[in-house]
């Protein structure tokens, strides 16, 4: 592919407009969707040495200003600072030389863009504020809920463009669900309806859910208060946080992939169409295995903690069962494989990726795992004997001090385990000098703050790096979080962000790496995606334009992939001359630097798109799991009525409550107000203070969480009940 042809081509889409008689410059990247008060800011500006926009040349300006949009007046200018310690050298990984421009002290509220006075050239606009995230968490998230199988997507929920029936329910699909290998045997039918679409293909793969399910989980403890009830998600408003709502969307189809011995099925291979109930094939699974049980075993277990702490305390008790059975059929049968997309096995590529996984400790990881969280769940010493006993044989241990980013999941595995209740000091001390170690190693991580010019190093842009970008700063903030390094804390926490910003456009490409986010603050972002919905060859969904929706907001596409490359049979060997002139219909990258091999496109074979623009169930959580820790709490308990002393204070039960909720306080009682989980008052009663016993009937109240405040004559005590 000419080299010419391709810089020409997409700097196009740099092109620049007019605001207030200065043009917007691909040159000087912000976090499109803006910042929060606190937060550190700084804007990148870029003068590109190689790749596709190295032609075009600049020089910036000595002084920056940040103007304001309401009044057009400079609120903030300063000069800019060198990357690279100040010596101007080149950023490898974008072929940029790098300059920041630090605006942190800029905290007032308000809607800005940077300006480069001297050249008369601008950035996006910008927001300062402290719910800047809010909005777009909730679309991120919404992405799971186009992404389920055997759901109706109303036109209410899922907007008029993107409605569709529920797909892949008709005859012999989900509900009717056949062994792969005994297509024709009625007796192995199953109701496997339910869960998502793993990534741009249909297929649900267990081993992969069952990861989603659990960092949703974590998406939760880690930061409880900022999950709402109104993603406009069928379940919304039912008084339940909707990312838990979608995670039970999963969870319940795990719960139908689980066999009577509590083995956990591998697999469900769903037929193609667009939209996605245009697909009439069959459905097939795939049988048990010991990987998809131990992951199932994890996720039941963890889900088990997590909906009993909502107070829905029927459904954690069948997934502790769940759990149970899962973890006890996986140990009596450790080495159960199968590899759906290898023929050998008569699968006939049974899903295009494969989950099994041969390695013994990418398994053990998984098995620990399941191992931590059913001692948190049950108590039982065995399940910590077994985790503790093993970690000696993970990479942290048998690579001396290890951490990397294909290895996230043990190290957040271990970041968990200590903090969590019980556990041997000395195993804890083991694992923190390992990790201390580890991550200060001058390679990677802690070792390259400030080392890269877009302030987001990963070690390597391989394929989903954006997903490795998201987990680098979610590592951060739980390093800050956590406390392992408690002098590094506000470092570690303003480098997370900086992950964030990577994806929100200060990168390379000045792209925002979500479809179709321009309503929702951003002025670049994705308008393609590598997906069997938003096909190619699809008039509506291909591609955002003026007069075509696209595909759905929200979706993050895998990012820059330095190994990208055309199918192996172009220019001129894919078996006829239309398919050759396929492989050069558009330009794709070729010899770019690694942050600038991205393309906004969406062909499929022989370009193969799918390397760096599909999305994937796992980019997607780890990227919602970095984004939930910058987003501001709203309407919870601890944010509107912060306790005046500890809840021992006042006994209230039985909770989850029934027909009636009983209050006994250590002092007399002068009122009760009770708050749905909005924030709004529900109830209010005003009591004469002369007692320290009121019962409250609550037979008209729904099913759901509530907020009480208890007010005593020495203070007040907040609690959530739960109905």
């Amino acid at each position: 592919m000419p080299a010419s042809r391709l810089c020409s081509t997409l700097f196009l889409v740099f092109a620049f407009f007019t605001l207030q008689g200065q043009n917007v410059s691909p040159f000087i990247v912000i976090d499109q969707f803006g910042y929060c008060p606190d937060a550190q800011k700084t804007a990148v500006i870029r003068q590109p040495q190689t790749g596709f926009d190295s032609p075009s040349s600049f020089t910036p300006g000595a002084v920056y200003k940040v103007i304001a949009v309401a009044s057009g007046r400079a609120v903030y200018e300063s000069g800019l600072t060198l990357f690279n310690n100040g010596n101007g050298a080149t950023d490898t990984p974008s072929g940029d030389k790098i300059s920041w421009f630090d605006f942190t002290s800029l905290t007032v509220p308000g809607e800005y863009y940077i300006l480069d006075e001297a050249n008369q050239l601008r950035s996006y606009p910008f927001v300062i504020r402290e719910d800047v995230y809010n909005e777009v968490l909730k679309q991120a998230v919404r992405m799971f809920f186009y992404q389920r199988a055997g759901c109706e997507k109303e036109a209410r929920f899922a907007g008029e463009a993107w409605a569709d029936k529920a797909s892949h329910v008709g005859t012999g699909q989900d509900k009717n669900c056949r062994l792969y290998n005994r297509k024709n045997d009625a007796a192995t039918e199953r109701d496997l309806h339910g869960g998502w679409f793993d990534a741009g293909d249909y297929n649900k793969y267990t081993v992969w859910a069952c990861n989603y399910i659990e960092a949703m989980m974590h998406c939760y403890l880690e930061n409880p208060d900022v999950w709402t009830d109104d993603y406009n998600i069928p379940e919304s408003g039912n008084a339940i946080p909707d990312l838990l709502d979608e995670a039970k969307w999963g969870m319940d189809w795990l719960l139908r992939m689980q066999e009577s011995n509590g083995s956990v099925l591998s697999i469900v291979g769903l037929a193609a169409g667009s939209p996605p109930s245009a697909a009439t094939g069959a459905s097939y699974y795939g049988p048990a295995t010991t990987l998809a049980s131990w992951s199932a075993a994890k996720a039941f277990a963890l889900g088990s903690k997590v909906y009993k702490q909502i107070g829905m305390n029927d459904y954690a008790e069948q997934l502790q069962t769940a759990a149970l059975k899962a973890w006890n059929w996986a140990e009596a049968n450790p080495n159960v494989l199968f590899h759906n997309n290898i023929s050998a096995n008569g699968s006939q590529g049974l899903g295009a990726g494969n989950q099994e996984v041969d390695e013994s400790y990418r398994r053990l990881t998984v098995r620990l795992t399941a191992a931590l969280y059913l001692y948190e769940l049950t108590g039982e010493k065995s399940y910590l004997s077994i985790f503790e006993g093993n970690i000696r044989q993970l990479p942290l241990f048998i690579w001396t001090n290890y951490v990397s980013q294909y290895w996230a999941d043990d190290q957040m595995m271990f970041l968990y385990y200590l903090t969590m209740d019980g556990g041997t000091k000395s195993i804890k001390t083991l694992i923190i000098n390992a990790l201390k170690t580890g991550f200060n190693e001058p390679v990677d991580f802690a070792g390259r703050i400030g080392q890269d010019g877009y302030r987001s190093f990963i070690e390597d842009y391989n394929w989903g790096s954006n997903k490795y970008k998201s987990d680098y700063g979610v590592t951060f903030y739980l390093l800050a979080k956590k406390s392992l390094e408690p002098d590094k804390n506000d470092l570690y926490r303003s480098t997370a962000e900086d992950y964030l910003h990577y994806i929100h456009g200060v990168n390379p490409m000045g792209l925002v790496y979500l479809t179709n986010m321009n309503r929702y603050g951003a002025s670049r972002s994705l308008t393609e995606l590598y997906h069997t919905w938003f096909d190619h060859n699809s008039a509506k969904w291909n591609k955002v334009t003026e007069t075509t929706p696209g595909p759905a907001p929200g979706y993050l596409a895998g990012g820059a992939n330095a190994y990208y490359k055309w199918d192996g049979c172009c220019p001129s060997g894919c078996g006829s001359s239309a398919n050759n002139a396929m492989c050069r219909s558009e330009e794709v990258p070729v010899n770019q630097p690694a942050a600038k091999m991205y393309k906004d496109f969406n062909t499929n074979w022989p370009l193969n798109s799918w390397e760096i623009t599909e999305p994937m169930g796992a980019y997607q959580i780890a990227y919602i799991r970095l984004l939930s820790k910058f987003v501001k709490a709203k309407n919870s308990a601890n944010s509107i009525f912060p306790p005046a002393f500890s809840g021992k204070n006042v006994n209230i039960f039985p909770n989850p409550l029934k027909g009636e909720v009983n209050i006994r306080a250590v002092a007399n009682i002068h009122s009760v107000d009770v708050y749905d989980i909005s924030g709004k008052l529900f109830e209010h009663y005003l009591l004469s203070g002369q007692n320290n016993v009121h019962r409250i009937s609550t037979s008209h109240w729904d099913r759901g969480i509530y907020i009480m405040k208890i007010q005593l004559a020495n203070g007040a005590v907040v609690e959530k009940i739960f109905k």
